[in-house]
């Protein structure tokens, strides 16, 4: 199967109906992220990060009841593994990275707390919470870390029911143009 086929079969599936106490489905925030990407011009592979970048939330049984059990079980990190087998290093260090470019956003913008979502507030205490000022250093020193930071702007901003309009099928040249196989 080829890379697109892979993330339209997720993407088809019912695992993407629940986002984990936001008011809208998960492939419908996936994509409306990308929809941002696009909108600022952003280079194909980064429009892709933007629309995988909560893939990991598909692939992690009970992640609901994970969550809701108070146990991150690194939606990033699964995400990142997983579009490692299809995607390049930059794709997969952007979606590694956006939780942590949570942290970043947080520790160091005092007011960026307050654009969370009630759910994304819940999940910042699971993930670690502020960082440490090692951390802060450590992250803005991290290759593609700016990325990973816009990308999680967009996380935050790709959160309205209805917003978007269309469909994984969009989304095929951009894949096609990065992926590994």
């Amino acid at each position: 199967m080829s890379a697109y086929s892979d993330v339209e079969s997720l993407f088809n599936s019912s695992v993407g109906a629940e986002y984990l106490g936001e008011d809208i489905t998960l492939v419908e925030h996936m994509i409306q992220c990308a929809e941002l990407a696009i909108a600022e011009g952003s280079p194909d592979w980064l429009v892709v990060a933007a629309l995988l970048h909560d893939i990991g939330h598909m692939l992690i049984p009970d992640a609901e009841e994970a969550q809701n059990s108070g146990v991150d079980r690194h939606h990033d990190e699964v995400g990142a593994e997983w579009i490692a087998a299809r995607f390049p290093e930059n794709v997969v260090e952007a979606v590694r990275l956006h939780v942590e470019a949570k942290r970043y956003l947080v520790t160091t913008d005092p007011t960026y707390v307050e654009k969370l979502s009630e759910a994304s507030q819940i999940t910042l205490k699971l993930q670690g919470s502020e960082m440490t000022p090692a951390e802060v250093e450590a992250f803005a020193t991290t290759p593609f870390a700016e990325e990973a930071i816009q990308l999680r702007i967009w996380d935050d901003l790709g959160k309205v029911r209805g917003a978007s309009q269309s469909s994984i099928e969009k989304f095929k040249p951009y894949i096609d143009s990065v992926t590994l196989n």
